[in-house]
């Protein structure tokens, strides 16, 4: 949401003259002004814009510290102003009654809805999904909540589950085709709830720098691509993350909000729709992008995919790469191959592991900028 200024002229007189000139502006956004709950949450929205960094982070501040029981009787308030209901159900989404009251309040913007169904914790995004006529109106928030960790399995089953049933498209979810189309119509239980945050927290370590780190612009060996994938597996084994058991949705989800180790458990599950929203995951890297292009053993939807992207065919090392895969569409594989380097032209056209109408378009290539130097 656009957090712009409050036209002064629609608050109460005593705000206005909070607001005025003077040392009063400074008192205020300390919360020293006695001021009618409504009227203290108007100014103190209003100084955070203040051009006066000191004042604006004062009100800051204090809009962060007031008191919750004040906070949500006030933000229950049907006629605030929804910058001000955005404003402050940002700084205290921490607090269950407060961001209960920014949450039913009918004025609240769909965009703060979002905000809040990204950031809220398990039972606070179950509140926001009862609204189902908003999820629908803003499918928006069912992307935030899909993104969110902490919320429930089972709780974006039914939300996903309200949106295909209405022919809803979710946006900002690349993946979006692959968890509609393993919606199984039934909702996870508090078991596999269990099982998919473990699941989720185990494979989300943050060392993940041996599979999403390196220099694409040189070539990907086989053997560094193995043991970037072994030490992937190994990890995933030594910490015995069950993976496996997961429903179908979820290790869509855990590949989509996952670290690289999930994606290299999700890219090879035998499911094709699994390993391709592990493609599509948004914190895939590049240089996973040019692991991954090489691997014959991959789906070939997900070469056709990475052949697809711009970003990734872009990089040398995954035009050779998926030059090299026999499952790159020849189409696509015929489009890159003009901008290879003589010696990777001279491996393909040798090559017996592509098509050979590969091998043909290399061979021709070559024949063409040789006899080219001879002009």
């Amino acid at each position: 949401m656009d957090l712009t200024p409050l036209d002064t002229t629609k608050l109460s007189t005593a705000a206005q003259r909070a607001l005025g000139p003077g040392p009063g502006r400074s008192m205020a956004s300390k919360g020293m002004l006695p001021l009618p709950p409504a009227d203290q949450l108007a100014v103190l929205y209003q100084l955070h814009l203040d051009a006066d960094a000191m004042i604006a982070g004062a009100s800051r501040a204090t809009a962060s510290g007031l008191p919750e029981k004040l906070l949500a009787g006030t933000l229950a308030d049907p006629h605030l102003d929804p910058r001000i209901l955005h404003f402050f159900g940002e700084r205290t989404v921490d607090k269950v009654s407060v961001f209960d009251a920014v949450a039913l309040n009918p004025s609240v913007a769909d965009s703060t809805l979002a905000m809040l169904a990204a950031k809220g914790d398990a039972r606070g995004v179950d509140q926001i999904a009862q609204n189902e006529q908003r999820l629908l109106a803003y499918p928006e928030i069912i992307a935030a909540m899909y993104m969110n960790r902490k919320a429930r399995m089972s709780t974006i089953d039914r939300v996903v589950e309200l949106a295909v049933r209405n022919h809803v498209r979710v946006p900002g979810l690349a993946c979006w085709d692959e968890v509609a189309r393993a919606l199984t119509g039934g909702v996870s239980t508090a078991e596999e709830d269990d099982l998919f945050h473990h699941v989720a927290d185990a494979l989300s370590s943050g060392d993940d720098a041996a599979l999403t780190t390196g220099d694409v612009n040189n070539d990907v060996a086989d053997e560094e691509e193995q043991r970037r994938l072994d030490h992937a597996a190994k990890v995933v084994e030594e910490k015995k993350i069950p993976f496996a058991r997961l429903s179908i949705p979820a290790k869509i989800r855990v590949a989509t909000l996952g670290d690289a180790y999930a994606r290299a458990m999700a890219i090879r599950d035998p499911v094709k729709i699994v390993s391709i929203a592990a493609i599509k995951s948004p914190g895939l890297s590049d240089m996973e992008a040019a692991v991954y292009a090489r691997n014959q053993a991959l789906a070939e939807e997900v070469i056709r995919y990475i052949a697809s992207r711009r970003e990734w065919t872009k990089m040398y090392a995954v035009k050779v790469s998926l030059c090299r895969n026999p499952k790159t569409p020849i189409a696509e594989s015929a489009k890159l191959l003009p901008f290879l380097r003589e010696k990777d032209l001279t491996s393909i056209s040798k090559s017996r592991g592509v098509s050979s109408a590969v091998v043909a378009q290399a061979r021709k290539l070559m024949s063409q900028r040789r006899g080219g130097d001879k002009k």
